[in-house]
């Protein structure tokens, strides 16, 4: 009677009373030498054992022992281990889809490895990285995390074992601690109930200067900056027309619930002249006074500032603060 052999290994099944004579050549050969290497046995490969190109494929085949050899190759399936190292481009071993285990060690340092049943996805093992290759009932997975070996500089590994992920770098995606950064973006800290959302040893905040009067119509581009200030002497009484900038309004800018301070400093030769009309996104507000009495004319020879604390209430609808104070 025939041997008759294992499903996943091929591993020879010798029946009692059916080999004479070469049985034990059988088992060492076919069945102990398969189980040395199925358990603890390492194939390594190399490029060369890779076909194809530009796509480099491998496949392992089940091989079978007998009385009169082991008929153990390199890509003989039942390894237990496979390491690979000089590959000539990122290859594919196709292994049995049948279940089984193997621990994969990819020792390039350039070029991918991936295992996968014929026709599938499989897993790909990263350069300088190892995994534990499982065949799922469908496909081989990963199990557990790719460990880095000789990954290129910078290089990290993710989940288990079939991405390269570069960390973030300081400046492009992050702001480093200590480094001066420009924001661009609206930028909120909350706090907490029990902590005010910041702390600042010192700030400045940005000034344009004009060397003219103040012109007939300043349109306050709140975007641009929170102070705006004119050194030559006004001519004439001005409307100051608040916005987000000229593309924007102050309202589309600003959320409900929010406010935005900003100052005017008019420079006052002898005649002086005073903010007669204030508007937000060119509708005229009439704004509440400090001290509850509208000015009527400006300061002569010295510098009029006006400061304007601008609170949005509901869509298109601002209360207006509004200060005048001489400097001399």
């Amino acid at each position: 009677m025939p041997i008759t052999r294992t499903s996943l290994l091929d591993l020879p099944i010798i029946e009692t009373d059916t080999e004479t004579g070469t049985w034990g050549d059988a088992v060492n050969k076919g069945l102990t030498e398969y189980l040395d290497i199925a358990i603890a046995g390492i194939t390594d490969l190399t490029g060369s054992n890779f076909s194809g190109s530009p796509n480099y494929d491998l496949t392992l085949t089940l091989t079978t022992g007998d009385a009169s050899a082991t008929n153990i190759v390199y890509n003989t399936a039942q390894y237990s281990t496979i390491r690979v190292s000089s590959l000539n481009a990122n290859s594919t071993i196709i292994a049995p889809n049948s279940s089984r285990s193997y621990k994969v060690i990819n020792a390039d340092s350039t070029y991918t490895l991936t295992i996968k049943k014929s026709g599938g996805t499989g897993v790909t093992v990263n350069p300088g990285a190892s995994l534990v290759a499982v065949y799922n009932g469908s496909d081989y997975v990963g199990l557990g995390v790719q460990a880095a070996a000789t990954l290129t500089s910078g290089q990290l590994i993710k989940g288990a074992g079939s991405t390269v992920v570069t960390p973030a770098t300081a400046g492009t995606d992050y702001v480093a601690p200590g480094t001066a950064t420009t924001f661009t973006a609206l930028q909120t800290f909350l706090g907490s109930s029990s902590n005010l959302a910041q702390s600042l040893a010192n700030s400045s905040e940005v000034v344009t200067v004009s060397g003219s009067g103040v012109p007939s119509t300043v349109d306050y581009d709140v975007t641009t900056q929170s102070v705006l200030y004119y050194t030559g002497s006004a001519g004439a009484n001005w409307t100051v027309n608040f916005r987000a900038s000229s593309g924007t309004t102050l309202n589309t800018a600003l959320a409900t619930g929010r406010s935005v301070t900003v100052a005017l400093l008019a420079t006052q030769g002898v005649s002086p002249f005073y903010n007669a009309t204030v508007q937000v996104d060119g509708n005229t507000i009439v704004p509440k006074y400090q001290g509850g009495i509208a000015w009527t004319t400006g300061n002569a020879s010295g510098i009029d500032a006006y400061v304007y604390t601008i609170i949005k209430t509901a869509s298109a609808t601002f209360t207006v603060l509004a200060a005048q104070t001489q400097f001399k």
